[in-house]
């Protein structure tokens, strides 16, 4: 049964137009399905602009499907064949793993920045496996390999498309077959960018070194990166490489998350009548709920988002006291955020390592508990394609009105850790949940102070994001009151298989731990 043909919009048929004359001019003709050799000469660069519901997500989607279409190869990050003349490439863009795994679900092969900057380096045994999963060579002789073990790879790369998941599925892990990774030398040709207002101008500058065609979806409306003086990437841009989406389409029409969040735009709109106009919807619909204190259940797998640091704090530690959490240890099931990774220059490698498995500044991790050696945990990355792992961790939980943290695990380097039970929505770009909690004290304290960010009301621009961080439902916390938990924290609803142990067998150098 064929699936019902995709109808466009106006704007999304006049934005379709504008990414094919683009694509033309670099020799791939999405209409005709054809594609040439890519070109030298100069770079492009156009920027999808819309508010939440207008249809960029689609948009994007039913472009990657015509470039692959016209014989436009994917890349994905987790393994590249070897380089021809007459290849072109197409790669799909997120800041961070929780933004690209919105778009996998939603069946468009995305994967991070990170991924495609830095490339994994295959052991060659491995590599002429991975080109047979591929078609592009003959099935290799592998002692540790049985039938049975090629046929579940091949199974699995042909329904997920993802080499290391194909080799994991045949009982391989990855340091079997990856001994390292390296900086891109090679530019690339196409890059669609989603979530691109999370982009600072270093990123940006990283991604136009490596695709000399370029597409960045954005919404105009939320907060730009605390680097960037309340600038978007979009903002240096000049008026014809940007074209936006004003139409909230019929799959959204029916949502009051968004009808609240287009509400924003009115510039005569006050805090209070937008409280107002949220009991009210509350009050017709579910998906919307006035609520009188913060639900300590959701904290563990969706944060509470705040607008200041104090509130985070106190909500951190709140939600640790009602689940009985010791001070000297965490829970298996706590929240955590990846805030960077601390290694000397001489462990890149190792940093390498941890940011391809997801570890990189800003991704969500559940704690399951520790490794097996002092100072490494085991950890869940939530939207990583292989989520489990292994690794030296420094885990900072703040404390109220104290300068230091606490900190109840600590290698002496490795990935850091903060709290993840509440989030600041500034962090929260990019990522969606399910359920959203807002703790709206702290957006009236933005609205009493007056504070404009690009022209705007500071605690529009905040409540915006935080909105639209909700795919179901939304609750809007009016009190400084916290639940108590119905049932403990659980890490058994958590896929993946158990984590490796690689990065502790090979940490045994001097100073790592």
């Amino acid at each position: 049964m064929n699936a019902p043909a995709i109808i466009f919009s106006d704007d999304q048929a006049l934005a379709f137009d504008k990414v094919s004359e683009l694509l033309r001019d670099a020799g791939v003709d999405l209409h005709n399905g054809l594609c040439l050799p890519a070109a030298e000469g100069r770079s492009r660069v156009m920027a999808l602009m819309g508010k939440a519901g207008s249809g960029k997500t689609l948009l994007l989607a039913e472009l990657v499907k015509a470039l692959e279409a016209a014989g436009v190869e994917t890349v994905s990050g987790d393994y590249e064949g070897k380089p021809r003349k007459d290849r072109r490439t197409l790669a799909i863009l997120a800041p961070t793993n929780k933004a690209a795994s919105v778009l996998r679900m939603r069946g468009v092969p995305a994967t991070t920045i990170h991924r495609i900057i830095y490339t994994p380096v295959y052991d060659p045994e491995y590599e002429k496996l991975a080109e047979w999963l591929m078609g592009e060579g003959e099935r290799p002789d592998l002692e540790e390999l049985t039938d049975e073990g090629f046929a579940r790879a091949q199974a699995s790369y042909e329904q997920h498309k993802s080499i290391p998941a194909a080799l994991a599925a045949a009982g391989l892990r990855g340091s079997d077959f990856i001994t390292g990774w390296k900086r891109r030398e090679e530019p690339l040709d196409i890059g669609l960018v989603d979530e691109a207002s999370m982009l600072d101008d270093r990123q940006f500058d990283d991604l136009k070194e490596i695709f000399p065609n370029l597409v960045l979806f954005g919404d105009p409306a939320q907060l730009a990166p605390v680097n960037q003086s309340g600038k978007l990437v979009f903002d240096g841009l000049k008026d014809e490489q940007k074209l936006e989406l004003h139409r909230v389409h019929r799959q959204a029409a029916d949502n009051p998350i968004l009808d609240l969040a287009h509400a924003l735009a009115d510039p005569a709109l006050g805090f209070e009548d937008f409280e107002r106009m949220i009991e009210a919807k509350a009050a017709q619909d579910d998906r919307v709920v006035w609520a009188q204190r913060v639900e300590v259940d959701l904290m563990a797998r969706s944060p509470v988002l705040v607008w200041r640091n104090a509130t985070r704090i106190r909500l951190i530690n709140a939600f640790r006291s009602v689940h009985g959490a010791p001070e000297t240890e965490l829970l298996p099931g706590e929240p955590l955020i990846c805030d960077g990774i601390e290694l000397p220059l001489k462990h890149r490698k190792k940093r390498l390592d941890l940011e391809a498995r997801g570890l990189i500044k800003g991704a969500q991790v559940i704690y399951l508990g520790p490794g097996r050696k002092p100072g490494f945990s085991r950890l869940h990355v939530v939207g990583a394609p292989e989520p489990q792992v292994s690794a030296a961790s420094i885990v900072k939980v703040e404390k109220p009105d104290e300068e230091e943290p606490f900190i109840p695990y600590a290698a002496r380097m490795g990935a850091t850790f903060l709290h993840g039970a509440a989030v600041t929505i500034h962090k929260a770009q990019g990522s969606q949940w399910d359920d959203v909690q807002v703790f709206a004290p702290d957006l009236y304290a933005a609205a009493r102070m007056g504070r404009t960010e690009a022209g705007q009301p500071l605690w529009k621009r905040l409540a915006y994001v935080a909105i639209t961080r909700a795919q179901t439902r939304l609750l809007w916390v009016v009190r400084n009151r916290l639940s108590r938990p119905t049932d403990g924290l659980r890490i058994d609803d958590l896929g993946g298989t158990p984590a490796p142990l690689t990065l502790e067998a090979e940490s045994e150098s001097p100073g790592f731990l």
